[in-house]
Formats: structure tokens, C-alpha cells, sequence
């Protein structure tokens, strides 16, 4: 395991392009990055910028057409389909919009879900399910279904299935986009206090300015290009 403080990611010269001739379209045009371990950072950038295909080639959810993918020191841009999938589960947390979870579904069944494709056994994922969802602050809650838990909690289940597999790093697509103001402030700063006090890597995507500064760092994409990467002031979750 790399140290803290290491690069965990690292984009080098990393090209997508969709499309042939005149319907060719760069949506990543030689993109340089580097993310360490334990930082929190936003990406932010306006529709088309080349955002989310940054976040689907981090989580191994697509691939560049040139360049290197470096995950923790290992070249990784050209692993098939089955090793992909190997590196999302082991080392990989996702947060998305939507939640995501299972209607009429408990939240410990939501959360130990991704256990299962791990071959965990029975017994130790409900133990990590719980532990998860404690850490988010629903225990009590365990047995309620999706419809019977507000915006805020089901994105918290959500959070809790990601913690629950133990990842190096959270993906976090919009997490706050479905939420009003008092709920996206309590999740940003649930995602401020797992990067400090659990050191996981998070990187997020957000349109919303105010949520972005939450993050350590902002790096901005325009025209499938890295347009401005600096660190962010004092964290407004730390206020």
C-alpha cells in the first residue's frame, strides 16, 4: 500500500476520443493529473467539458484511448473488461445522484449488496453493513426501505455501501444534486469527515460552487483539457 500523501491516480497525456472523421469528439484531449492519497478533490467544468469522462476512466468504467492510467504506481490503461472490474471492487467506492438502491430493499441488504460479489460471507457482511451505516449516522435504521428514509438518509445508505467494501477511494458523482441545502451541507460534511479522519481519497463532481468548497482542491475542465487545478481555501465543513 502506497503511502499517505502518494499519488494514488495519475493522468498521463490521457486522450478519449468517441467517433471517427468528422464525428470525432475529444472529450479528454491530454489531460495531465495527479491525485494523492487521502486528498479531497473537486472536479468542476461546464457540460461537455470532459468531467465525466475523467470520473469513468478513474473508476474503471471506461478507458482512454492514449495515454497512461497510473493507479497506485501500476500502469492500468490497457487492463481488460474482468480486471476492471476487479480494481471497482477492491479498491473503489461510488456515490451517485440517483442513490441508486434497491426499492423495497432494506438499507443493511442495500449496503451489503456489493459484499456479496466479493464472496463475503454472511455473517461478516452484516457486521460490515452495520458498521458502515453507524458511521453514517443511521443506526436504528437499518431495517427501513428506501421509501421510508428521506433524500439525505438514502444518499447516506449510499455512502455506507460505499464505505462497506473498505475502498482506497470514493467516486462521488453529484452526490448532493438531488438534495436541498440543509441535506447536501450534512453530506458534504459526512464526506469532509471520512477524508480526515478515515484518510480515504475522494473525488467528486459538482456543479455547485458551494459544495465544491468543502473539497482541498478544485481542478476546473474545459474543452477536454485540465483549465485550472488549485488547492481551496479553509473548508467551510471545519467552520
Amino acid at each position: 500500500m502506497a503511502s499517505s500523501g502518494a499519488p494514488i491516480i495519475e493522468f498521463r497525456g490521457i486522450r478519449r476520443t468517441y467517433g471517427t472523421g468528422e464525428a470525432e469528439v475529444r472529450a479528454l484531449d491530454g489531460v495531465d493529473l495527479t491525485i494523492r492519497r487521502s486528498e479531497f478533490i473537486a472536479i468542476m467544468g461546464p457540460s461537455g467539458s470532459g468531467k465525466s469522462t475523467a470520473m469513468n476512466i478513474i473508476g474503471f468504467l471506461d478507458r482512454p484511448t492514449e495515454g497512461t492510467y497510473l493507479f497506485e504506481g501500476q500502469d492500468v490503461s490497457e487492463l481488460n473488461r474482468d480486471q476492471r472490474a476487479l480494481i471497482r471492487r477492491h479498491y473503489l467506492g461510488f456515490v451517485f445522484q440517483g442513490f441508486n438502491l434497491l426499492a423495497r430493499t432494506s438499507a443493511q441488504e442495500n449496503v451489503e449488496l456489493p459484499l456479496i460479489y466479493k464472496g463475503m460471507g454472511r455473517a461478516e457482511r452484516a457486521a460490515r453493513a452495520a458498521e458502515a451505516l453507524a458511521k453514517v449516522g443511521l443506526q436504528g435504521r437499518e431495517h427501513h426501505d428506501p421509501s421510508e428514509l428521506s433524500g439525505g438518509q438514502q444518499q447516506r445508505v449510499a455512502i455506507a455501501r460505499a464505505l462497506a467494501g473498505d475502498p482506497e477511494v470514493i467516486l462521488a458523482d453529484e452526490p448532493t444534486g438531488n438534495l436541498d441545502t440543509t441535506r447536501s451541507r450534512e453530506i458534504m460534511e459526512l464526506l469532509v469527515r471520512l477524508n480526515r479522519e478515515d484518510g480515504i481519497t475522494i473525488v467528486m463532481v459538482t456543479h455547485e460552487e458551494d459544495m465544491a468548497a468543502h473539497a482541498g482542491r478544485l481542478v476546473t475542465f474545459i474543452d477536454g483539457r485540465v483549465a485550472s487545478d488549485r488547492a481551496m481555501p479553509a473548508r467551510r465543513a471545519a467552520r
